[in-house]
């Protein structure tokens, strides 16, 4: 599985991004897709997670409630959904794939695949 993410920017606080993770291959849905993100200085943190079929969802607290991540299995995609950004949001953010369940994946260590990360930046 290669991963492809996209999407990135530079906005300004309180504006929205749409980054999306599109995957290469065809078991796209057996696997848990996440997102994490890694601020300069700062340790990679996990953001989001979603289930094989996207049935279930797991956010970091800091991010409830502003991003929503979603998944198209037709087009092995996943999206994240970024509203109401804060400048604090401003990181490189990577997208990963694994085999294990959505919700055992937050620590992000050992997961499968990893993409190219694409980088958000929010202005104050």
């Amino acid at each position: 599985v290669q991963l492809q993410a996209y999407g990135g920017g530079l906005v300004q606080a309180g504006d929205s991004l749409r980054l999306s993770c599109a995957a290469s291959g065809r078991t796209f849905s057996s696997y848990a897709m996440g997102w994490f993100r890694q601020a300069p200085g700062k340790e990679r943190e996990f953001v989001a997670t979603i289930s094989y079929g996207g049935g279930s969802t797991y956010y970091t607290d800091s991010v409830k409630g502003r991003f929503t991540l979603s998944r198209d299995n037709a087009k092995n995609t996943v999206y994240l959904q970024m509203n109401n950004l804060k400048p604090e949001d401003t990181a490189v953010y990577y997208c990963a794939a694994d085999k294990r369940p959505a919700a055992t994946m937050t620590s992000g260590y050992g997961l499968d695949y990893w993409g190219k990360g694409t980088q958000v930046t929010v202005s104050s």
